[in-house]
């Protein structure tokens, strides 16, 4: 079967653009598989991963999994990667995987959006990245390893405390909002000297007063005083 790399109880299929799991893969080597990496295909549906139940780590980075993302029971898995998906719901997948994933001790969610960080948005930083972390070990208190980061016993007990209300809302953006806002850019500048053919100047009020002896030169003469 081309693309297929099967090394003791390893199975990978890689880059294959396979929108679901090939049935025959799972007749194959469902059996006997413990680590199976489908990463850099095109996955939108899980189905057909029932016919693996003994696994115990499962990568599925760069697929294109969604909110309506379903894993069978499997009570050995300890590693799951979902790196790079299009996962929006953080609170509906935790909740999945702490029922069908009991034993779950790694997990990796970087390049979604339910994962608040840079890479994901420029508008995110270090602090929703902690809160996230915060709810979801909430969640899944059985976990050691939360995306790159080892969890510590400080980030655990404040879990235990308040990771309930670490939960972030996000408002739902649709794509007629997005097609009909301008595209806007940023500037420092203030709007009445945005256009580039616009050389006026623009007056302002400051907060601080010179009151120094000596003179502060030309740096508030105007055009039309030289």
């Amino acid at each position: 079967m081309a693309g297929l790399v099967v090394s003791g109880t390893q199975v990978s299929y890689i880059g294959q653009d396979c929108r679901e799991i090939p049935e025959h893969l799972g007749r194959d080597c469902g059996h006997f598989a413990k680590r199976l990496d489908l990463s850099f295909n095109l996955l939108r549906s899980l189905e057909g991963l029932s016919a693996f139940r003994s696994l115990e780590e499962l990568i599925l980075d760069n697929n294109q999994l969604g909110d309506d993302l379903v894993l069978p029971g499997l009570p050995s898995l300890h590693t799951l990667t979902l790196n790079k998906n299009r996962i929006t719901d953080l609170e509906y997948l935790l909740d999945h995987l702490a029922e069908v994933t009991p034993a779950l001790e790694y997990l990796s969610l970087l390049g979604n959006v339910a994962c608040p960080n840079e890479l994901v948005s420029l508008e995110k930083d270090e602090e929703d990245y902690k809160r996230y972390r915060c709810f979801v070990l909430y969640k899944l208190p059985n976990l050691k390893f939360l995306d790159a980061r080892k969890v510590t016993r400080q980030e655990r007990e404040e879990a235990l405390v308040r990771g309930a209300f670490m939960k972030v809302v996000k408002p739902k953006v649709s794509s007629e909002d997005i097609a009909s806002s301008p595209e806007r850019h940023y500037t420092p500048l203030p709007s009445a000297s945005r256009e580039l053919t616009s050389h006026r100047g623009v007056l302002g009020k400051c907060r601080y007063v010179y009151y120094g002896k000596n003179s502060e030169g030309n740096r508030f003469i105007r055009d039309d005083q030289l």
